[in-house]
């Protein structure tokens, strides 16, 4: 009781609202690198607003990691990050990537329709993930190993991966893409909430990820210069 006592007396202490030391820096990076992504999609700068999701990926891959390098993190620094991380993520990657479709041109009913069942089942994954995440780390201290359905931060792959074929598509029909992207959406959405495990990747893996963004991002800007 003393040490809540203290622990109250001591964030009342502070000027502003909120936990700021580095554990928290590129959580709040790639949220500002989400919400100028949305921006640019509602301007309809569609290639920006792609870079800016991938961008938000690669803070997101490294958050957590560079969060657990600070040993003495308190409670509430803990339940923070993980709350923080998954409001973030929810911007970040469950509202920009249908923005970035909608940009595209992507308006019919159907397309709303699909997207917003993207948007909830992100939604729910998230909150989901949290309560399991809290709930683990009151028995553990172990590192999580293993995630359950889609993480939502794979859009930052997938999603690019889609665009960069986008003219390629468009050339071959006028609905080939519009299609394509619909379809592409609804499935990442079914495995946001479907229940299979994936295991969690380990730095080699990551580094993998990053060589597969950089390797979409030079295909993304050549099929733009040359369509």
């Amino acid at each position: 009781m003393i040490l809540s006592a203290q622990r109250y007396q001591q964030r009342d202490e502070n000027n502003m609202i909120g936990f700021y030391s580095y554990t928290v820096i590129l959580t709040y990076i790639g949220f500002v690198c989400g919400s100028v992504g949305l921006y640019f999609a509602a301007n309809g700068s569609t290639n920006m607003a792609i870079i800016m999701l991938m961008l938000a990926g690669f803070c997101d891959m490294f958050d957590g990691k560079v969060a657990k390098t600070k040993k003495n993190r308190t409670p509430e620094e803990c339940r923070f990050g993980i709350q923080i991380d998954s409001l973030s993520d929810m911007v970040c990657f469950g509202l920009l990537p249908p923005m970035i479709a909608f940009s595209a041109g992507l308006h019919k009913p159907i397309n709303i329709a699909v997207f917003c069942c993207f948007s909830l089942a992100a939604l729910i994954r998230l909150a989901y993930f949290n309560v399991t995440e809290e709930e683990r780390q009151q028995v553990t201290t172990e590192r999580r190993k293993v995630y359950e359905g889609l993480p939502v931060t794979s859009v930052a792959l997938i999603i690019p991966l889609l665009f960069a074929f986008r003219r390629d598509l468009e050339g071959m029909s006028s609905t080939a893409f519009p299609i394509t992207a619909t379809v592409v959406y609804a499935i990442v959405a079914c495995l946001f909430i479907t229940r299979f495990t994936i295991k969690k990747p380990q730095m080699r893996a990551m580094l993998w990820f990053i060589v597969i963004g950089i390797l979409e991002l030079l295909l993304l800007i050549f099929k733009h210069r040359h369509s």
